[in-house]
């Protein structure tokens, strides 16, 4: 197991059309680890790389997936910046032509990122917002602060080089994600250009979109694992090790998990593109039910797979094989990203309320 084969992930593509994906993925083979480079590789994607709802979704995510395949942390990399160009372009705002972007809207206990109007009608940010990945390597970020507008939450554009913004160096003890520690920024009196107006962040269908599109990357990390164990079989059984019928069994049901996961993806990104999960009509079908059961059918399909491999394969790569280990840990760490039944009670909510296909 290493990270010497960049086999794209398909969700919806012919096999021929995957292969234009293939000197991106060697390109992130070799820099697995160097972070200064993944960013550079995201840039240069972020160019022509397609934006969800316009068409490509599928292949947008086939992206995202067959990225993190390669390495889960690159592809945690690459989301977000490609996020960022989303939303910018959905608020109709100009992309940035240099440089890479994060967005940061976690919330945190003990912090809170203020925005407030000053005299000449800009805005200025202080305070401090926690879980800003790499935010001392990036150049900008879409990042949510509190207005003075009853407390709305609101997007803003944000140049990370600005002498009034200050990363942390976390304390990231994590096993998983090594190169890509999360920490708290602190921002004074920093200008910060609105991202359309109010709580339109959150309440756009690109933000449910983007949440699959966080998915995408978790399938992809569960697609290198499923390669890793049959990569494992293929060589035992080279070996006269021929596998038996437990870990056959275990391979059957890690192909039907990635194969209704995978489906289901495909389908909701042909939605996407149709126009079926806009939101924009109050009595049509809103995006983020849709979001939340991709986020929770592909977090489950993760961790199944996972438990499914480790159990066959043992203690042996964990221990001593360095991208198997890593993959692992990095995967097991993203997927936290979920909710989980906070996810479901909110799905269970819509539900209740008749927003279902059953």
């Amino acid at each position: 197991m290493s990270y010497s084969e960049a086999q794209p992930v398909r969700i919806s593509s012919e096999p021929a059309q995957l292969q234009a994906l293939e000197p991106v993925l060697e390109k992130v083979r070799a820099a697995v680890g160097d972070v200064p480079t993944l960013l550079t590789l995201a840039k240069d994607i972020g160019r022509t790389a397609p934006k969800p709802g316009e068409g490509n979704t599928a292949k947008l995510w086939e992206l995202l997936a067959s990225v993190t395949a390669v390495d889960v942390a690159a592809g945690r990399v690459l989301e977000p910046h490609l996020d960022a160009l989303a939303i910018l372009s959905q608020a109709g705002a100009e992309e940035p032509q240099e440089g890479t972007w994060g967005v940061f809207a976690a919330e945190g206990p003990g912090t809170k990122l203020e925005a407030k109007r000053t005299a000449n009608g800009s805005y200025v940010l202080n305070g401090s917002k926690p879980w800003c990945s790499l935010a001392a390597q990036l150049d900008g970020a879409v990042i949510t602060a509190h207005t003075e507008d009853n407390n709305t939450r609101a997007a803003f554009a944000v140049d990370l080089k600005h002498q009034g913004v200050t990363a942390e160096t976390p304390a990231w003890t994590s096993r998983g994600l090594q190169e890509i520690p999360s920490g708290t920024v602190h921002f004074d009196q920093v200008a910060a250009q609105p991202v359309n107006q109010g709580s339109w962040y959150f309440q756009r269908p690109g933000f449910a979109w983007g949440g699959m599109g966080v998915a995408a990357c978790w399938l992809g990390g569960a697609v290198a694992v499923a390669r890793d164990y049959t990569d494992a079989l293929t060589k035992a059984a080279a070996n006269g090790r021929e596998p038996d019928q437990f870990a056959l069994a275990s391979l059957g049901e890690i192909d039907r998990i990635l194969a209704t996961t995978t489906s289901h993806l495909a389908q909701a990104a042909e939605r996407i593109d149709a126009g079926d999960l806009e939101g924009s009509d109050p009595d049509g079908p809103s995006p983020w039910p849709e979001a939340l059961r991709i986020r929770g059918t592909v977090a489950t399909a993760v961790e199944r797979v996972q438990t499914l491999v480790t159990q066959n394969l043992g203690p042996g790569p964990l221990a001593f094989d360095e991208a198997y280990g890593k993959r692992m840990a990095d995967l097991s760490l993203y997927i936290r990203q979920h909710h989980a039944m906070r996810d479901d009670a909110q799905l269970g909510a819509l539900a209740l309320k008749g927003d279902r296909s059953w």
